[in-house]
This record gives C-alpha cells, structure tokens and sequence, in this order.
C-alpha cells in the first residue's frame, strides 16, 4: 500500500510480506494508520478528519496479486476493472470536504464495490471493527469446508432435488395462478377450432374458388369469344363461302407441296406451314370443346361466391395472411396448444406428486446435512477451545450452534415448518462462554475486544486452508496478554501464515519476533511538522525495535540479548523470524 496525506502519515509504503507481516512502533506513532488504510480499501467509511491538517485529500492506494479467476477478480472485471500483470490496483480518496472517489483496476467504480470485493480479500479483526466469520453465513459456508466431504456429498445431492423442486415449483403456481386465463384461451381456441372445422376449408380452395368465379361470372362473353375464335380458324357452318384460317393455311401448303423438290428451302418452309395448319386445327377443336363444356348456370355461381364467402369470414379471423392455408396453419398451432391447455389437470396433478415427493427427498436430504454439519461442528469447537486454552483464556469455551430454521410457510419435516434455502435448512453460529458458567453468547457478544480478536484468531488457526478470503488483518490481537500466552499468540499467527497472508498490529516483542516481516511505524517532529513514515526493518535494526518493545530502551544490553533469543526462539519454532 501506499498511503499519503492521511493523519500522521505524509508518504509513506507499506510493503506486506506474503507470509506474517508485524506492524509496530510506539504508540501514538500511526500504527493504526496502517489499519484504516487497509479499511479504505475495503470501502470503510470515509472520515474527512482523516485527512492531514494542510492536504486536499488523503489516498490510499493497493496492489493486490490475485488469481485472474479468483472471486474478487472476476466481480470486477464485471465492473470494468482490467488486472495488471496479475495485479488488481486499487485506490481511495477522501477530500477534506468529505468527497470520497474510488478506482479499481483504472476505472472510476462506486465505493460499494469496494465492499463487495472486501468479502472474498480480507478478513478483519480488531478491537472495534470484525468481518467475515462474524456473519453467520460466512460461519456456515467456512464449517461446510471444514468438513469437507462429509458435507460437500449431500450439500451436492440437496442442491440438485432443492433447484429441481424450485422449478417445479415456479411451473406448479405458473399453472394455477393463471388457470382462469388459461381456461379463456381454451374457451377461445376451442371457439375457432369449432368454426374452422364447420367450414372445412381445403388448402388453396379460396384461390380456385377466385378463378371459378371469374369464369363464371363471365360465361356469355368468353363463349361468345370462344365461339368466333373457332370460326376464325375452322369456318363458320352458316357461311360456306366465308374465308378462314384452315383454308388459307391449306392452300399456302398446297402452292409450295407443288414445287418443294425444285428447292429444298421451300420444301422446308412447306414443312412449317403443314405444322402450323395442324396446330391451328388443335386450337380450333379445343376452342369448340371449350365452348361446350363452358357452364353458365347461375345457381352454380351463387354456391360459389357463397362458399367464397365463408372463406373470406375465416381468413379475416384466423389468416395472418389472408389464405385459407394460413388458416390450416392456425388451426394446427391452436389443437396443439388446446391438447396443452386441456391437459393442465393432469399436468398439476404430476406436478404436485413430484412436489410432494422432493420435498420428501428434500426434508432427508436436509437432515443429513444438519446431522453431518453438528458432527464436524462438535469437532471445530473442542479444537477452537483448546486453541483459546493456549492464548490466555483457559476457561473459554466455544460451541457451534446448528439448527433448522423454521418458517411458518415451509414445508412440514416431522411437525415442523422448515425453511429450505440453497445450502440447507441450517443457521450456524458461533458461540463463546468466556468463564465456567457463563452462558454461550455469539462471539460478537460474548467477548471484550482484546478477547474477540484472540478468539477469531483460534477460528482462524482451527479453519486454516478452509476459508477461500487470502488476507487476515489482527488489530492488537495481544491485548491484554503477555509472557507466555503472548509467546503462544505468536507461534498461532505463523501457523496461520503458513497457509494465508497474515497482517497483525502489535505491541508484543514476543509476536513480532514470529512474523516474517516486521514494519516500524515511527514518528518524527522537526518543530513545526509532525509527521510518521513506515520502514521495513531487517538486521540490527529488527533487534533494536525488538528491544524498545521488550524495555522502552533500544540500546539496553540484556533487552539486546532477549530480543536476539526471542528472534532464534521463532526460527526454532517453525516462524521464520
């Protein structure tokens, strides 16, 4: 991190280490600067008193390496972030005036989102502020993963029967909720089925029907057409002088037949004139037979344009197009969706039946995973509790507690309305009795703030690998310890190292001397100007800050000595110092 005009602090790098980073210094100096930069990041609130006496604005930025699929990344990229290099950069301003802007992965985002990524980056516990396994559904998912497959089998089994019993049931209500309009649409297709099928329309009869009413309703005149066409072509029998078609072919034919082998051109237009004299006696014969055949009876045209009619009723109701065949098509589309409409009772009645049994399959389901849960949390608790016996509260006791949540609309398991969700039926929560006879109370309630941060980190130790969030952040997680519990302290927070990011603010020697990296913050006054920066301390100078924490006097011989054995303790104990 990199923190600027906030409180204390003008500019100052905060370098974390990966494994155990130990913030110290004196008090007053900024420490819990360091603190509520982090919080800045994570979308704490915005105090512009924050902001240093003589600065616009504080900022805070941060560079997170994280995985380009872990949660946080992906809830970003959602929100426009791009990562650098595998890196999610992040910043925070507060104005003096109390305006605050936030930035993720270069783009402007509202500070909410801050939050939203907070959930899966960090975990704080201090004094006053507590995430992440203070919410009960975070206290629930952390215990399934710590039971591992015992829970994750039937977690999967009741996910499965749970999604399949939420459609069933979305598609149960969709049935019955709407039974009145679906039963009108019945009514209505029912209604136009019925009318369709009185007519009984044939595919493209409106169209031939058209063309037979043309016909008919122009009888006289194509007949007589038809008629004097034919005696064009054929002759007329009244007129046995008259001159037509045939005849003048006939005798062009004869004029050419006489001298067609004098030239074989005109013997072959001969040929043409003998195929047009056939051709025209075709025509003139079909001419006669169509003049025959041609009916001009006017009751035939009525039945016709009647029928014509009743056709042109169904494709203004049930033709987009205007065809009969548009009609036909209606007609199928709507006995398809009848035979489903009708078969609404029955289809409720399968339904319901499946209903009934996944809520039966549910309820078991559900019972196996509060049975397997009570058992891995019993397990949690006796390991919890022995943590806290190290880390100077030998009579805490913590408990888990796992039960069925009730819901008067739920579904009746043994007597009980229980309230199904996508993880179970259970609530978790974690509580603590602090001495023998006090009640169990959530750990939120029942601890002081030193006690709390102590208490979480035995959730952590115990949870260690777990619980997906990479960061911890302890705020004076050794209040109220010392000597050998401090010692103990220590040792926890390099076994939580092992296996996540680990921040701790502290003024114990004896839980520094365990991180694998410790930052001075330390404040300097020139007069006029006071102002704190943050070092990195290696060497002799780790063992000077080690001995002002062990005697307020860095430069006191057997402070020295104390402080170069705690630093060799930690390395035999598994810290890397």
């Amino acid at each position: 991190m990199r923190i600027r005009s906030l409180g204390v602090i003008d500019d100052a790098v905060v370098e974390l280490s990966p494994g155990f980073t130990a913030v110290t210094g004196e008090t007053g100096a900024g420490k819990t600067m360091v603190v509520t930069s982090l919080g800045l990041l994570l979308g704490g609130r915005a105090d512009p008193a924050l902001v240093r006496i003589g600065a616009k604005a504080a900022v805070v930025e941060g560079r997170i390496v994280m995985r380009p699929d872990a949660p946080a990344a992906v809830r970003a990229e959602e929100a426009g972030a791009e990562l650098d290099d595998g890196a999610l950069l992040i910043s925070r301003t507060v104005s003096a005036e109390g305006r605050s802007r936030a930035h993720v992965g270069g783009r402007s985002v509202p500070v909410g989102l801050l939050g939203e990524l907070a959930d899966d980056l960090v975990a704080v516990h201090g004094q006053t502020d507590q995430q992440g396994l203070l919410r009960p559904a975070r206290q629930r998912q952390a215990l399934d993963r710590y039971a591992g497959d015992a829970v994750a089998v039937p977690l999967e089994k009741y996910g499965s029967a749970y999604r399949r019993l939420r459609a069933v049931a979305v598609e149960l209500e969709e049935i019955t909720t709407r039974a009145r309009e679906r039963a009108q649409e019945a009514d209505l297709l029912r209604f136009g089925l019925d009318e369709i099928a009185a007519v009984q329309p044939v595919a493209g009869e409106d169209a031939e029907l058209a063309a037979e009413a043309e016909r008919l309703g122009h009888a006289e005149s194509l007949s007589s057409a038809a008629q004097l066409a034919h005696a064009a072509l054929a002759g007329n029998p009244e007129d046995p002088e008259g001159i037509d078609a045939n005849t003048l072919v006939a005798g062009a034919h004869r004029a050419l037949e006489s001298v067609r082998s004098h030239d074989p051109a005109l013997g072959a237009l001969a040929e043409r004139i003998g195929e047009l004299g056939i051709l025209l006696a075709d025509v003139a014969g079909e001419l006669a037979g169509y003049a025959d055949d041609l009916d001009a009876d006017p009751l035939r045209l009525a039945a016709v344009e009647e029928r014509r009619a009743a056709l042109i009723q169904l494709t203004r109701k049930y033709g987009s197009e205007g065809t009969v065949d548009a009609v036909l098509e209606w007609a199928e589309r709507g006995s398809a969706r009848l035979l489903e409409l009708d078969g609404d009772d029955e289809r409720i009645t399968e339904l319901t039946a499946e209903r009934d049994g996944l809520r039966s399959e549910l309820s078991a389901l559900a019972q196996g995973l509060t049975d397997a849960r009570v058992e891995a949390a019993t397990r949690f608790a006796s390991a919890v509790t022995e943590e806290l016996a190290s880390l100077a509260m030998p009579h805490a006791r913590v408990t888990i507690d796992v039960r069925q949540t009730e819901d008067p609309e739920g579904v009746d398991v043994d007597g009980r309305p229980v309230a199904y969700g996508p993880s179970g039926a259970d609530e978790v929560e974690l509580l603590l009795a602090p001495h023998p006879g006090a009640q169990p109370r959530p750990i939120a309630k029942g601890a002081s703030g030193g006690e709390l941060s102590r208490v979480m980190l035995a959730v952590e130790v115990v949870f260690a690998g777990s619980d997906p969030v990479p960061t911890y952040l302890f705020d004076e997680v050794d209040a109220g310890v010392g000597g050998k519990a401090a010692v103990e302290v220590g040792r926890r927070l390099a076994k939580l190292a092992k296996s996540a990011q680990v921040v701790v603010v502290t003024h114990l020697p004896q839980v520094a001397a365990f991180a694998d990296r410790q930052l001075l913050v330390e404040k300097t006054n020139d007069g006029s100007v006071t102002r704190s920066g943050v070092t990195v301390l290696e060497g002799e100078d780790r063992i000077r800050e080690l001995s002002r924490m062990l005697a307020g006097h860095e430069d006191s011989v057997s402070a020295r000595a104390h402080a170069e054995e705690l630093l060799a303790a930690a390395r035999a104990d598994g810290g890397r110092g």
